[in-house]
């Protein structure tokens, strides 16, 4: 019986001071506002008369209002914790101003001129702007703390540009003050109690017409609405209109405070704010007041309660330790046979040095044999699983290989053949490391010698999966059916399970990207190769496109994928990602391949790839060879990284000359340099309908050599002179429709050393 009396006596001391703050029956809600103590609804609800709240029940949803300066203000929020605020509804203009243009003659003002919280426990937040709109006005802005002491004065300048628009606006929020178009705005500094404002027209001191005759200064809390700057409408700059004040988004936030002292000079007593387990924060060194907060350990409304929070439930213990909740606190115990202080970011919890020496010898040799074991299971199992895959791998590589195999036995891919892994082997000399002559995506290039003596390049896929094999199979495919003098001569394949293997031509040269942009190769590119070279990859792409029996689509040309032999010929290569087409196919819609910067833009946005997205990456490989720039370069403006997008920008400012590479500009004809251009510009066009075909392409760069041999036949007059450009250009020119092929750029490289 005792101890029951005991409880419910410690009940109702806990009870109390709910009680004595609330009352019986305090509503906590008002609408969509909660009403959190010291505020309170009804009489005795609230800690005293400044935080009493009226609820109009008559709206709906019902309104929380606020009794401030004998003036009936909305609440939208009220915060009791840190921060401690109340964002209000404060629809009221503080100044507003008309002229009569264009003498200045006011003919209109209005508003109360400022706002004031002296003798109240609310002060202007620190997150409102004093904010003007209009043009040629100055905001000024004086701002007082306490009993009157002037602490702040400040003001801003609004302006319109004469190229203004339909609307006016104020910048983001920032800090100190800020400008914008038909708006300025000053802060307000912490703990605020009285704010006057005014406009000044200045349009007379700076002898201008005023833009609009109509000025407006208001407060409004940062970040509204919807945490951007301010913006409006001119229209209400035109005659007097206050209609624009009156909204749901002229919300400012004042923060309040409990008594009318620091807490120092605030006696203990029964009219003090704080309750159990509370701390006392002073408002301010200007402003008297104080704020109450939880103490360390403890959660809720420090005016009501602050309960005890349970350390406990979030585990601050270090392994073998025990946690024990303490009021505000919490007490973390090592089990038997540890030391330490038993928590987790603390010393912890350490096996005492007297603990029993067997057992931990025991519990150490169980553990690293239990380790040893798991260990092994694991590679015995790894090893099974990889086992298992390679298997399942091969297995599935087999099988397309032999369809090929089939298929080549059958004539279907003309003269292409098939070696032994023997014989490769014996052709690398067992793959030696030496002879390796380039690296690339899909695997290691090889420079090896047949046994007839024929000196080739052999590329091995360094690792078999299905995307490389479907692409090894359809390099085979399109290959194995061309021949032509510039594209890369397939000369067998090997199919071996373990590493399939290409053999090509061997082409000593490099690739056309070394020639144009690595600036150590002392053989320079003159003009004539570098307009042969665009003819000879033109007619290449216009026999894929037109003249093979198949139309191909390359889908990777750039000047890595175009190889030189030992006499600068070009050589197209990397048919991996190629595709055959119908005859009356008009596109392949597939996964976007390719490179960027090469990259047709159409293609991108739509995956439909066109014969004229090899016209555009051929487009680009043209930029090349006329400026020496790379594709893409970090080294240029973010806006001309893009060698196209820079390019067409010289071009519309009709700057060729200066985005020229410095051999072209020297060698060649201004009409020749111009007519490739805008070749190059056509290739570029952003619309794949607008482009040339490859065809066209083709013809003109191979008319614009013909006209380059009759120039200098007309200059050079000896004939033995005339003789040798003749019979150059004719081997030159020697035009047959050609295929292309597709590599990366590492391993077209590595066909060619």
């Amino acid at each position: 019986m005792s101890c029951l009396l005991h409880f419910i006596f410690f009940l109702l001391l806990l009870l109390l001071p709910l009680a004595s703050s609330y009352g019986s029956g305090c509503p906590t809600q008002c609408g969509k506002v909660k009403i959190q103590y010291p505020f309170g609804v009804g009489s005795g609800c609230s800690m005293e008369a400044s935080f009493n709240i009226t609820c109009n029940t008559s709206t709906a949803p019902p309104k929380p209002y606020l009794n401030i300066s004998d003036e009936k203000i909305e609440v939208v929020e009220i915060r009791v914790d840190n921060p401690a605020y109340i964002r209000i509804k404060y629809p009221y203009l503080l100044w507003g101003v008309c002229y009569h243009t264009p003498s200045g003659n006011m003919t209109w003002t209005d508003g109360s001129g400022g706002i004031s919280l002296r003798d109240t426990q609310y002060t202007l937040s620190e997150y409102n702007w004093l904010i003007a709109i209009g043009c040629d006005d100055a905001l000024t802005a004086s701002t007082y703390k306490g009993q009157g002491k002037q602490t702040f004065r400040d003001g801003c300048i609004g302006i319109c540009f004469d190229d203004h628009g339909s609307s006016g606006s104020c910048p983001k929020n920032g800090d100190g003050n800020s400008g914008g178009d038909g708006c300025c705005r000053s802060p307000i500094p912490k703990g605020a109690s009285t704010l006057s404002a005014g406009l000044t027209d200045l349009s007379k001191s700076w002898k201008s017409v005023r833009v609009f005759p109509c000025s407006y200064a208001f407060l409004m809390e940062k970040g509204s609405p919807n945490g951007s700057g301010y913006s409006y409408n001119y229209s209400i700059l035109k005659q007097k209109s206050t209609d624009f004040i009156n909204n749901d988004e002229m919300v400012v936030r004042l923060d309040w405070r409990a008594g009318n002292h620091n807490c120092s000079h605030t006696p203990r007593n029964s009219s003090f704010a704080c309750k159990a387990n509370t701390d006392c924060v002073d408002f301010g060194s200007e402003v008297e007041g104080y704020l109450c907060k939880c103490s360390k350990g403890y959660v809720g409304n420090p005016y009501v309660a602050c309960q005890d929070i349970n350390e406990c439930d979030e585990n601050p213990c270090a392994p073998h330790s025990h946690c024990k909740n303490l009021p505000g606190s919490f007490n973390c115990t090592c089990s038997r046979g540890y030391n330490g202080d038993g928590i987790r970011n603390g010393t912890g919890c350490t096996l005492s040095p007297t603990s029993n020496v067997i057992k931990i010898a025991l519990i150490g040799l169980g553990s690293a044999l239990g380790l040893v074991v798991l260990v092994l299971l694991c590679l015995w199992l790894h090893k099974v699983f990889e086992k298992r895959k390679n298997k399942k791998r091969k297995e599935d590589l087999f099988k397309q290989l032999l369809l090929l195999q089939h298929q080549t036995s059958e004539g279907t891919f003309g003269n292409t053949k098939l070696f032994t892994a023997k014989e490769l082997e014996k052709a690398t000399d067992h793959f030696n490391e030496g002879r390796i002559c380039g690296r690339g995506g899909q695997g290691v290039v090889y420079k090896g010698m047949l046994s007839d003596g024929t000196i080739v390049a052999i590329k091995k896929l360094k690792e078999v999966d299905e995307n490389q094999v479907e692409q090894f199979i359809n390099e085979v495919v399109i290959l194995s059916q061309i021949n032509h003098k510039n594209v890369v001569r397939l000369l067998g394949c090997c199919l071996a399970t373990e590493g399939p293997q290409l053999v090509y031509e061997f082409l000593p040269n490099g690739i056309l990207f070394e020639f144009i942009h690595d600036r150590k190769i002392e053989f320079p590119l003159t003009w004539k190769m570098r307009l042969k070279i665009a003819a000879d990859v033109a007619g290449a792409l216009a026999y894929l496109h037109f003249a093979s029996s198949i139309p191909i689509y390359h889908r990777d040309i750039k000047s890595t994928n175009i190889l030189l032999d030992e006499k600068y010929v070009v050589k197209v290569s990397d048919f991996g990602i190629s595709k055959l087409v119908q005859v009356d196919q008009t596109h392949l819609t597939t996964l976007v391949k390719g490179t960027f910067g090469y990259l047709d833009p159409e293609y991108y946005q739509t995956s439909q790839y066109t014969e004229k997205s090899d016209v555009y990456s051929f487009g680009v490989v043209l930029l090349e060879l006329l400026t020496g720039q790379r594709p893409i370069s970090l080294e240029r403006t973010e806006v001309g990284r893009n060698l196209a997008a820079h390019f067409l920008a010289y071009m519309e400012a009709d700057n060729l000359d200066a985005i020229l590479d410095t051999q072209v500009s020297e060698e060649a004809a201004n009409e020749d340099v111009i007519a490739v251009a805008r070749l190059a510009r056509r290739c570029l066009n952003v619309k794949g309908k607008f482009r040339p075909t490859m065809k066209e392409v083709a013809t003109e760069l191979e008319s614009l050599m013909i006209s380059q041999i009759h120039s200098i036949v007309d200059e050079e007059l000896e004939e033995t002179t005339i003789s040798e450009a003749k019979h150059m250009m004719v081997s030159d020119i020697e035009y047959t429709w050609t295929i292309s092929d597709h590599t990366t750029s590492s391993d077209a490289q590595s066909l060619n050393v």
